[in-house]
């Protein structure tokens, strides 16, 4: 389909469009007009239908009382990045963290506190101290919204991204279908934060939006995708039978406060798996769950919080979860599971947020900077997210000298299965363990699906889903062995040889192809 700009229902020009309203997309708007940037800011959903809402745990930052330092933090993330972090790429964000939250504070953000005085810090799995800041006990996502939301930057609601539009020099603008109809955004930068991929799987612990909308977009803009295969499964997930989409997690913290887990015959999970037991990071245990579950034939395991001092207080938003549940955690275990719940890779980008195509920039869950290799440490992401968003909303005004105008679309037909579809083949053959023989019962599934151009919202979310699927599936067959939160039955063990990035492009044809396998590190 060739739509020439002028027969778009709508039209709007800015030097920055961001796509996705939580904490990377709205802390690079905030930045990129304190500089002077027009920027308009879309999203799909309503002003708390983000990933960033969800967020349990908190903020990993190093403190400023000489308890920590930003090696240890450094080391702690790259120890459960198995080899895939960029260890330049961790130090930078790492050590920006300090002031990012600074900044946050400062937007009116209310951390919790001690009776001290000093803001409350716990510890979750792989971090070696307590380094975590929270809010609301177990609301720190909220309170990040919140306080994001309150600076009033201005965001076209309930409006999904179609197709980025590059000419010759780059990104020219964004096609955007909103209640107004299909619109065009002339722009010389997009920046993508559009959140995670974890509606692939029938359980998770995302909105009913994440549905890998960046992914695709840049994608089809010809931006590369590097660890695609490496998706992080939290290991306690409120457990009901039956319970399919967005389900509630039971923090780290949880743990990180004295909380253990069992199974169904009262036996520890984790004894003798790793030397942090309940607190080794989170592909450790969630494998060490999936494989009791598969020993018991049972389909869950126990959190034993009962001896945790003020549950209801400390974790409010996971108590309301548990009693909606009729499950009362302070007398009663907590039954969990493993859910899908964050993507540890994404589009490729520097610490800035720079991808391969002039102009296009991606920030936050959907983007692949190096800080969380083949597995993400505890509470980084939002730190990334504020870290990040603020650089690229600085990187992007790189391009305000640069006219942007778009003049003829092509939209070409992309796969499309219903989102229910490709649940169930996920789930069935990509999830905590695969198998080659699984994954290329999804890769001929997913083969199936039929081409259409896609513009309405449910069909724009079922194809980024789609695409997204099969070119995670063609990493994961790529790669034969088992690293982080990619783990294969028939390749049960780490190969040494292959401790690097395996990235995918999308060609001018349509076709996905792994041009290269990169040295980890190399952008």
């Amino acid at each position: 389909m060739t739509s020439p700009a002028g027969r778009f229902a709508w039209e709007a020009h800015a030097d920055l469009v961001v796509v996705g309203g939580g904490v990377a997309g709205l802390t690079a708007a905030r930045t990129a007009s304190l500089r002077g940037l027009k920027v308009l800011t879309v999203s799909k959903g309503g002003p708390t239908d983000t990933s960033t809402q969800y967020a349990q745990g908190g903020i990993a930052v190093v403190d400023d009382l000489n308890t920590d330092s930003v090696e240890s933090h450094v080391a702690d993330t790259c120890e459960a990045g198995v080899g895939l972090c960029d260890e330049e790429a961790v130090y930078s964000i790492v050590e920006a963290g300090h002031d990012a939250v600074a900044a946050l504070a400062a937007l009116g953000a209310v951390f919790d506190r001690g009776r001290d005085g000093e803001v409350s810090r716990t510890r979750e799995g792989g971090h070696s101290t307590r380094r975590i800041i929270h809010a609301g006990g177990d609301a720190t996502g909220a309170e990040v919204q919140r306080a994001l939301n309150a600076a009033g930057l201005p965001v076209l609601f309930g409006a999904a991204a179609v197709q980025v539009v590059t000419n010759r020099r780059g990104v020219c603008g964004l096609i955007v279908s909103s209640p107004e109809g299909l619109g065009v955004i002339h722009a010389p930068a997009v920046l993508l934060a559009t959140g995670g991929l974890g509606q692939l799987y029938a359980c998770s612990t995302n909105p009913p939006g994440a549905t890998a909308d960046g992914i695709a977009l840049a994608l089809e803009a010809g931006a590369a995708i590097a660890d695609l295969e490496f998706v992080q499964f939290h290991p306690t997930v409120l457990f009901t039978p039956g319970g399919v989409g967005r389900r509630p997690l039971i923090s780290e913290a949880v743990r990180g406060e004295g909380a253990i887990l069992v199974d169904t015959n009262g036996d520890s999970v984790t004894a003798g798996v790793h030397p942090l037991g309940d607190l080794a990071p989170r592909d450790v245990v969630s494998r060490a769950i999936a494989a009791r579950l598969r020993d018991l034939g049972t389909d869950h395991v126990y959190l034993d919080a009962r001896k945790l001092d003020g549950f209801d207080s400390r974790f409010p938003t996971i108590t309301a979860s548990c009693l909606e549940a009729g499950i009362d955690p302070r007398t009663q275990l907590i039954p969990v599971a493993p859910a899908a719940h964050y993507s540890c890779g994404g589009v490729a980008t520097d610490v800035h947020g720079r991808t391969g195509v002039p102009g296009l920039y991606a920030a936050g869950e959907v983007a692949r900077t190096g800080l969380h290799g083949a597995n993400r440490l505890a509470s980084n992401s939002l730190l990334e997210g504020l870290v990040v968003g603020e650089r690229a909303g600085i990187a992007a005004a790189e391009r305000r000298e640069v006219h942007a105008e778009v003049v003829n679309v092509v939209r070409k037909p992309m796969p499309i299965l219903p989102r229910e579809t490709v649940q169930s083949v996920m789930t069935a053959h990509a999830s905590v363990v695969r198998d080659g023989g699984g994954l290329q019962t999804a890769r001929a599934a997913l083969a199936d699906a039929d081409e259409t151009v896609a513009v309405a919202a449910g069909d724009l979310e079922d194809a980024a889903l789609t695409l997204t699927a099969t070119a995670l599936v063609d990493v994961a067959v790529a790669r034969t062995e088992s690293r982080g939160c990619h783990t294969r039955t028939d390749y049960p063990e780490t190969d040494p040889n292959q401790r690097r990035s395996t990235r995918i492009k999308m060609s001018a044809d349509g076709a996905l192809e792994i041009p290269d396998m990169l040295l980890t590190g190399v952008h």
